[in-house]
C-alpha cells in the first residue's frame, strides 16, 4: 500500500519526498515497480481507469452509487464498496452541490387551484402526472428563462421552453411540445407552482382543452414541487455553474444537449433504480407487453 501511494503521487511529487512521508526507502520502492505486476493489481489498475472514464462520462457528477451501476451495465465485475474505496484513494468524487434558491413570484390576484398531487410522486403509468417549473440561467447578454414539463412515472421532461423573457409563451410551448410527443388521455394532472404564468386564463384554458387537471403547490412550499426543483438543480450543478455562457445561444445549445441526449437518455437516477429515464421506459414498456 505504502509503493502504491507513491506510485500513484510521484507524477506530482519528489519520489524521495513521498517516499519519506511513507517511511520507505526509494531504493525499495524502485525494486517494487520493476517486479512484474501481480494479476490482482493489474486488475485494480484496469478497474480505477473505468471508474475514471464513467466519471469523466458524467462530468465530475457521480458519486460511487452511480458510478457503480454504470460499471455494472457496462458489464465490469465489481462491488460498491470497492469501486467507493478506489474512488477515495485516487481523489476521484462527485461535485459538492450549492445551494438553490427559488425563484417564483406568487404575488398576483389570479385565481389559486387546490394542491391535488399532494405529494404523491409515484405514479403507475405514463400521463398521469405531470410537473411543471421554470428557472433562470444567467448569460453575458442577460436572463435565459428555462420552462420544463416532466413526467412524473419516469422523471424525463417530456417538453421544454427557453426564452428571452418570462412572458406567457414560455410556459405554452413547454407545455405543447409536452402534448404533442406524449398526446395524454383526458385525466392527467399537471402540477406547478403559483406562478402568475401558470395561474393565467390563457394557461388554465390550454389544460381544459386538453382534459388536464391542475394542482398547484401551496404558497412558499418548494417540497410540493420537489422532483422538478432537483432537475434543476441537477442541471445547474452539473452544467450551468461551470459555463460563463457569453450569449443565450450558446446556453440555449448545451441545454439542449444536457436535457435530450444526457438527462433524458443516459443519467442514472437513484428513484428510478439507477436507470436513466429513457431506460426506465423501455424496460417497463416491454414487461407491459409481456404480461
Amino acid at each position: 500500500m505504502r509503493y502504491q501511494f507513491v506510485r500513484d503521487n510521484e507524477g506530482q511529487f519528489a519520489v524521495r519526498s513521498l517516499c519519506r512521508v511513507m517511511e520507505v526507502a526509494p531504493s525499495g520502492f524502485y525494486a517494487w515497480r520493476t517486479r512484474p505486476q501481480s494479476a490482482r493489481a493489474s486488475a485494480t489498475d484496469t478497474l480505477v481507469k473505468q471508474i475514471k472514464a464513467a466519471s469523466e462520462t458524467s462530468r465530475q457528477t457521480y458519486g460511487s452509487p452511480r458510478i457503480y451501476r454504470e460499471l455494472r451495465a457496462q458489464g465490469v465485475s465489481c462491488g460498491l464498496n470497492r469501486v467507493a474505496r478506489l474512488m477515495r484513494r485516487h481523489g476521484i468524487k462527485a461535485r459538492r452541490k450549492r445551494r438553490f434558491k427559488k425563484t417564483t413570484d406568487s404575488r398576483h390576484a389570479l385565481p389559486i387551484q387546490p394542491n391535488l398531487l399532494d405529494r404523491r410522486f409515484m405514479t403507475p403509468k405514463p400521463n398521469r402526472r405531470w410537473a411543471s417549473d421554470i428557472t433562470y440561467i444567467w448569460t453575458a447578454e442577460g436572463w435565459l428563462y428555462l420552462a420544463v414539463v416532466m413526467d412524473l412515472y419516469h422523471r424525463r421532461i417530456v417538453g421544454w421552453s427557453m426564452q428571452s423573457t418570462l412572458e406567457q409563451p414560455l410556459v405554452n410551448q413547454a407545455l405543447a411540445m409536452a402534448l404533442a410527443a406524449r398526446r395524454p388521455a383526458p385525466g392527467l394532472l399537471h402540477h406547478s407552482d403559483r406562478g402568475s404564468q401558470y395561474a393565467s386564463g390563457e394557461y388554465q384554458q390550454l389544460l381544459d382543452q386538453h382534459g388536464i387537471e391542475c394542482s398547484m403547490s401551496r404558497k412558499g412550499n418548494c417540497w410540493d414541487n420537489a422532483p422538478v426543483e432537483s432537475f434543476f438543480s441537477t442541471l445547474k450543478q452539473e452544467l450551468v455553474y461551470d459555463q460563463g455562457y457569453q450569449s443565450r445561444r450558446d446556453a440555449r445549445s448545451e441545454i439542449f444537449e444536457y436535457i435530450e441526449v444526457w438527462y433524458n437518455r443516459q443519467r442514472r437516477h437513484s428513484a428510478l433504480g439507477y436507470l436513466s429515464p429513457d431506460e426506465f421506459e423501455r424496460r417497463h414498456r416491454e414487461d407491459d407487453t409481456l404480461s
